[in-house]
């Protein structure tokens, strides 16, 4: 029964990595538009900003402190992307642990095979919940960078 066990729980390790990995993927093409506008556009503003910085006329101090306020924009669309990606791993890592701690108390209490499943179901149920967070984390981020929809 032991290696039966095993081989179910590979299984449904298998379909959940699969999982995770359609959430990734989705989550990366409705991203895309946002990290295009991050990696080239506000980029492409920075190095011309930048170029801008170095004159003959001005101090070395000058030209660093002139490069770096250019460098704002861009650093702080970043840090703000990273963050709210942070936050939605977040809240799909403890929707998911949420799914774990249950398995784990209905395997005490029925059979394996059921708690199987309702850790499928819920693992499913918790990506699908997260995933419907998508479009409106990528709306607020367009919305905060000013790209049009």
């Amino acid at each position: 029964m032991d290696h039966i066990a095993a081989v179910e729980q590979q299984l449904v390790s298998e379909r959940m990595r699969r999982k995770l990995n359609e959430v990734n993927i989705a989550a990366q093409a409705q991203l895309a538009p946002v990290q295009d506008h991050i990696n080239f556009t506000l980029q492409q503003a920075y190095f011309k900003c930048a170029y801008e910085c170095f004159d003959r006329t001005r101090k070395q101090e000058e030209i660093s402190s002139c490069v770096e306020h250019c460098s704002v924009p861009v650093v702080n669309a970043q840090q703000h992307f990273e963050n709210e990606m942070a936050k939605f791993q977040e809240r799909l890592n403890r929707s998911l642990m949420v799914c774990q701690d249950k398995f784990e108390s209905a395997k005490l209490q029925q059979n394996k095979a059921d708690a199987i499943n309702e850790l499928e179901s819920c693992v499913n149920q918790s990506i699908e919940d997260n995933m419907k967070t998508l479009p409106h984390l990528v709306g607020r981020m367009k919305d905060s960078f000013n790209i049009g929809h």
